[in-house]
């Protein structure tokens, strides 16, 4: 089924790897809930809103 999308060699299965893809999951949750959240970590200028995603997304994904 995932070979159309991965490599078989590409492919790891098991708990080792578990704990960092949950942990990258938890980490944007957290880090973008001031998208739908009108309390905690909600940004009220669209501006600060800009700055504060796009340096997130660039420090996890660019660096």
């Amino acid at each position: 089924m995932y070979s159309s999308y991965l490599p078989r060699e590409n492919h790891i299965i098991g708990k080792r790897y578990t704990q960092r893809i949950e942990r990258t999951n938890l980490i944007l949750r957290s880090r973008l809930k001031r998208l739908v959240r009108k309390t905690i970590g909600f940004s009220k200028s669209e501006e600060m809103h800009d700055k504060v995603i796009g340096t997130f997304i660039e420090r996890e994904f660019y660096h």
